[in-house]
């Protein structure tokens, strides 16, 4: 892996924009657009931006934590930065695409490397119907919301709503009711990553709901569709002592 080309990002934190500015003077910066390696200094919350922005783009990101949350990223070290990314390990991220219709039947795309999420909009519960591949496995689920996630957002929003974890090379997506009420008992399911999921919301107008995928909103949808896209994807580089894999069986073991 060919490491002369990098472009240094950050977040807007101050601790961020710092570690940026020291690293561009120790190793020099890139234009962005000429970079074959971006380092992006923050939490996951902007490793996400960046993997957006250069979905595509046959550019490696590395991250390194200058962030609260920082599982997405590699701990911060200012010294062999070079040799850090030639030993890397690439792991390539596939997103989920979100197309929801609204009540006007507006519809919005939008990519999600995280998870697509559906949230109840007032004080009553939603009711959201679900189906995959087109038959539907769950005629009312009344919640709080619902989401599917990746095997990168797995660790995320699902892991916080008791969905599993998934390690990032399983063909397999998480979907994770939100406070379900009605199946009490229903914790989801885990499907393969081919499957098309259709949200079905029920009574829209009495119990409206948000659809969000990542950073991206839509209020008052009465359908949403996913799908993973075959179309784009993002390459991250994590530290071969600290991998994706090994980040994965730490969060299965903690108490």
């Amino acid at each position: 892996m060919t490491t002369d080309s990098i472009a240094f990002l950050s977040s807007d934190t101050p601790e961020a924009r710092e570690a940026a500015a020291l690293l561009a003077t120790l190793y020099g910066q890139e234009a962005v657009e000429e970079a074959e390696i971006i380092v992006a200094l923050g939490g996951d919350g902007f490793m996400l931006q960046t993997l957006h922005r250069f979905m595509n783009a046959d550019k490696r990101i590395y991250g390194m934590n200058r962030g609260s949350v920082g599982f997405l990223m590699n701990d911060f070290r200012e010294d062999d930065l070079r040799e850090r990314i030639a030993a890397a390990v690439p792991e390539t991220i596939r997103p989920l695409r979100m197309r929801a219709v609204d009540m006007d039947g507006n519809i919005t795309e939008a990519f999600a490397i995280n998870e697509v999420s559906l949230f109840r909009q007032s004080y009553q519960a939603a009711k959201i119907a679900i189906h995959v591949d087109g038959k539907e496995r769950l005629a009312e689920l009344i919640c709080d919301g619902v989401m599917l996630a990746t095997p990168a957002g797995s660790t995320a929003y699902n892991l916080s709503a008791q969905g599993p974890i998934i390690p990032i090379d399983a063909p397999l997506l998480a979907l994770t009711p939100v406070s379900p009420f009605r199946p009490r008992r229903w914790r989801g399911a885990l499907l393969p990553n081919r499957v098309s999921v259709t949200f079905d919301i029920l009574e829209p107008e009495k119990r409206p709901v948000n659809a969000v995928a990542d950073h991206s909103e839509v209020k008052s949808v009465r359908r949403v569709e996913i799908a993973e896209a075959l179309d784009a994807t993002a390459t991250i580089l994590f530290d071969a002592s600290h991998s994706w894999d090994e980040r994965i069986l730490a969060e299965q073991f903690r108490y």
